[in-house]
């Protein structure tokens, strides 16, 4: 008797629902985020220095984050690519995915703590020490910019090369793929206007567009999942043969 218990099937299920529900959790937490110009430093530093739920939000951020991204390592497990090249893509996918959640959880600790600390310490000064308060909160800010853009590199690489690897597989439609590729692109553009301009209007842009393809294709991994007969047996080209 075949123990189905980690069949391709099974991987392939838990993986699409935690993409979705990773995503869903981010998005729905990230509108708890306090708002404003982003660029607009004294602004929005007094609206951070005044938010109460600060940490809170950033835990759920960082939870959607690590559900998403174990949603995608668990897609290298479903996949489970033979091929030489197809499977070194898989594997160097799986490798960008654990670098972004690395680097996630130092853009965390970054702006949910150091930086919160720093604009509430520059909300609460005195008149003489707020200049010197208000440029190591700037200088943090700063240093978010940086974590924030290679941590959408990695994420963007991470969804480019697991694409490529899903479009090997027959059982994925070949669309899935091309919508993984795109929402890859976007998160590599957020990347380069976060490391050049900052939290620009262009980035919320690419934020937005990154949001909407990846939420179609992962509702559309989780139908395609949901679909999959009990009995699927999977070759290492992506073939599909019932038992």
């Amino acid at each position: 008797m075949t123990n189905t218990t980690f069949s391709p099937r099974t991987s392939a299920r838990l993986s699409a629902w935690l993409l979705l529900a990773g995503q869903l959790l981010y998005i729905v937490i990230t509108q708890l985020h306090a708002g404003g110009d982003a660029n607009n430093h004294p602004a929005i530093f007094a609206a951070y220095a005044g938010s109460g739920i600060w940490t809170a939000v950033h835990l759920g951020q960082f939870a959607g984050m690590a559900i998403l991204l174990a949603g995608l390592l668990t897609l290298f497990f479903a996949l489970d690519v033979q091929d030489g090249w197809a499977r070194w893509v898989g594997c160097l996918g799986a490798a960008s995915a654990v670098a972004a959640l690395a680097l996630y959880g130092v853009l965390q600790a970054v702006d949910g703590v150091a930086l919160k600390q720093a604009v509430s310490a520059w909300a609460s000064a005195p008149e003489a020490e707020k200049a010197a308060r208000f440029a190591n909160a700037e200088a943090i800010r700063w240093l978010e910019w940086g974590v924030r853009s290679y941590h959408d590199f990695a994420l963007g690489l991470a969804l480019l090369l697991f694409a490529a690897a899903v479009a090997r597989e027959a059982w994925v439609p070949r669309p899935i793929a091309y919508l993984m590729a795109l929402s890859g692109l976007a998160y590599l553009v957020q990347g380069w206007v976060a490391g050049s301009e900052g939290f620009s209007p262009a980035q919320s842009v690419a934020i937005v567009l990154a949001w909407v393809l990846s939420l179609v294709w992962m509702i559309w991994l989780v139908a395609v999942a949901w679909r999959m007969p009990c009995a699927a047996q999977f070759s290492g080209r992506g073939r599909v043969s019932s038992s």
